[in-house]
């Protein structure tokens, strides 16, 4: 299972294994599946940012582009913006004064930028981002494995399965398949990482769950997660409202996928399982719930 780790960000260190870490979800967009619009304004999300803090969180994560099922995130042109659902300066017109508030604020926060954008990780990183979270795992803009290297951030690096738009449409794979492929794509992810000058104690992995992965394939990977620490990094779990959630609950919510509201009890129990599963950082929505259900599962963890 999960080992200790020192996980080396842009100006400090995190200790990843004894304690699970909290990443506060906040998206300034209008569009995410979650919680599109309510954070859009910059006051709004500062506000929601300390919130988190307060329940508990020990790293926010600011998204600025939706990557949801069906989005044209990271299509073809988009390090060029050119055909990207979000620009670089739209998506840095929502990220910085957000980023800049909090930290004028707190500025002892840890904060996490979820780009895919070269541009937009180095502006976020100037204005003192510690983390660069990649949903694409450095394959949707060449560049952007040497910002951070420049930069000397922490790095969070996805598996994701083809694009967006492509996800609902993948075809399914056989368990031993779909594990060969997040742990060769993880590994490709790293080594590329690892080519920028990015040192591997900077380095933590994420499966991408909902990320081009089918209802199904979403289980078999959770229940086989920790053959992921295989490869040699910490792990980052991200389940937090996922669809996938919403499709199994079905039967109780008259046969219709849960909405993302009636998902948050689904949430904690996926969650649940990845830390006992050996992930050693949970993203999410709602933080205090999910700080409570990680200290039991961290006992738990404890006392075998």
């Amino acid at each position: 299972m999960r080992s200790p780790a020192q996980w080396r960000l842009r100006t400090r260190t995190l200790e990843l294994g004894p304690r699970t870490l909290v990443m506060g979800v906040v998206n300034i967009t209008p569009d995410s599946f979650s919680d599109g619009g309510f954070f859009l304004e910059p006051q709004a999300a500062v506000a929601r940012c300390m919130q988190c803090i307060e329940e508990g969180a020990d790293i926010l994560d600011l998204g600025a582009e939706s990557t949801r099922p069906g989005s044209r995130a990271g299509g073809p042109g988009s390090t060029a913006s050119a055909s990207a659902a979000v620009s670089a300066d739209e998506e840095q017109a929502r990220l910085l004064p957000v980023l800049e508030g909090i930290l004028k604020s707190l500025p002892q926060a840890v904060v996490s930028v979820d780009t895919y954008k070269a541009e937009t990780a180095r502006a976020a990183l100037a204005a003192g981002a510690e983390i660069v979270n990649d949903v694409s795992g450095f394959s949707w803009d060449p560049r952007m494995a040497e910002v951070c290297a420049e930069f000397h951030a922490a790095v969070v690096l996805s598996h994701t399965r083809g694009r967006p738009e492509k996800w609902r449409t993948q075809p399914q794979l056989e368990p031993d398949a779909l594990l060969a492929t997040v742990r060769e794509g993880l590994a490709a992810s790293l080594a590329a990482a690892e080519r920028a000058g990015i040192p591997s104690e900077s380095i933590v992995l994420d499966p991408g769950y909902g990320f081009g992965k089918r209802f199904g394939e979403n289980y078999t990977l959770l229940a086989r997660q920790s053959e992921l620490l295989e490869i040699g990094r910490p792990l980052l779990a991200g389940l937090s409202r996922k669809s996938f959630l919403g499709h199994t609950l079905a039967p109780l919510f008259g046969g219709e996928p849960a909405p993302v509201g009636g998902r948050e009890f689904a949430s904690l129990a996926a969650m649940t399982a990845a830390i006992l599963h050996g992930a050693s950082i949970v993203r999410v929505h709602a933080v205090r719930p999910a700080v409570e259900a990680a200290r039991i599962a961290d006992a738990v963890l404890a006392a075998g």
